[in-house]
């Protein structure tokens, strides 16, 4: 397994990554923290309707996002949260759309996904595995068009039980897909622990027969997830086909606020694992090689809890979707049946 960062900050391989990269994607994985907190705060409050906290995967997602460049495409599934603060998606915007108000630009379609072309983001299926092919046919019309972009597709470990997982790596592996996949692997499909979805001593090594690259990387080590990502992204932009990144993290919280994880996993197994907290081991390197200081972090999460707090406050104040809503972006030229069904529904208002 490939680490740059001991669990105690400690540099164990060559950082290959500049000062002002490195706190830039601590910057973003601090936001991402608190803005996760606050989405749990208001599906707990009865204003949102299911959320799956990303907390623990900041630096899976971050670092692996940083490594992507103007034009690549994103095929998320829905813990991807991180993935979008480092795009820059706004935080009103990812609020909204939690919220299912008047600016949520879904406009309440497939509530706990999130996707948007402006950012070349495509919303996920929210059964698990569903994108994978997709995101390969994506990735093989850059090829055929000639172009330079990737496409990098998210997914957990209980995805690699599904067929589409098998299927989607066969195929890009035989026509060189410039694909890189993320196999985040939390240890948990929900309940089912690691040790049951699999027989194979790691994910990684399934990409042996595919004939394609496999790697499994520290997950919780925001530095060696971006120089991983980084090397297979330049190997798909060569023509050098995919790469399979396995991500080994744990998910700190439950799998969704319908989740109860405490029915399946110790305290001690969860304690063990806040002990590799990703952002106190980047904050860890960060004060010890002068880069940063306690001054500069404190400073630096009440900034985030401030800024998220107001936009919160004014995302709340927004009004809700009419409800006509469900009818639209549904056909491009809307049919005679679903203007019936709108017009019925209309008048029943």
């Amino acid at each position: 397994m490939f680490q740059a960062l001991s669990p105690d900050g400690e540099e164990v391989a060559e950082v290959k990554v500049s000062a002002s990269l490195l706190l830039s994607m601590y910057r973003d994985m601090v936001l991402s923290r608190v803005l996760d907190g606050w989405l749990l705060r208001l599906q707990r409050m009865g204003l949102v309707g299911i959320h799956a906290p990303s907390e623990g995967h900041e630096a899976a997602y971050v670092g692996t996002a940083y490594a992507l460049e103007e034009g690549d495409w994103v095929f998320p599934l829905y813990r991807e949260l991180p993935v979008y603060i480092a795009l820059k998606v706004s935080l009103g915007e990812l609020i909204s759309r939690h919220l299912c108000n008047a600016e949520d630009r879904l406009k309440g379609h497939d509530f706990a996904v999130y996707g948007d072309i402006r950012y070349r983001i495509v919303p996920a299926p929210v059964p698990v595995s569903l994108h994978i092919a997709p995101a390969v046919g994506f990735a093989l019309a850059f090829k055929k068009r000639g172009l330079k972009h990737i496409v990098i597709n998210y997914f957990g470990d209980g995805a690699t039980s599904k067929g589409e997982f098998h299927e989607a790596l066969n195929f890009a592996g035989v026509f060189k897909a410039p694909v890189v996949f993320v196999c985040v692997n939390n240890q948990y499909a929900i309940s089912t622990p690691f040790s049951r979805q699999t027989a194979a001593e790691t994910i990684a090594q399934k990409a042996v027969a595919y004939g394609i690259e496999g790697v499994r990387v520290d997950g919780n080590d925001v530095v060696a997830c971006y120089m991983t990502a980084l090397r297979a992204a330049q190997r798909a932009r060569d023509g050098d086909g995919p790469t399979l990144i396995e991500a080994l993290t744990y998910r700190l919280g439950p799998h969704t606020t319908a989740d109860d994880p405490t029915r399946y996993r110790s305290p001690e197994e969860v304690e063990m694992w806040r002990r590799k907290d990703p952002i106190k081991r980047v904050k860890k390197y960060l004060i010890e090689r002068g880069l940063w200081s306690e001054a500069e972090d404190k400073s630096l999460w009440e900034w985030c809890e401030a800024t998220v707090r107001s936009e919160v406050e004014r995302c709340l104040k927004i009004p809700p979707l009419k409800p006509t809503a469900i009818f639209e972006d549904v056909y491009k030229d809307e049919p005679w049946h679903l203007a019936e069904e709108r017009e019925e529904f209309t008048s029943f208002l």
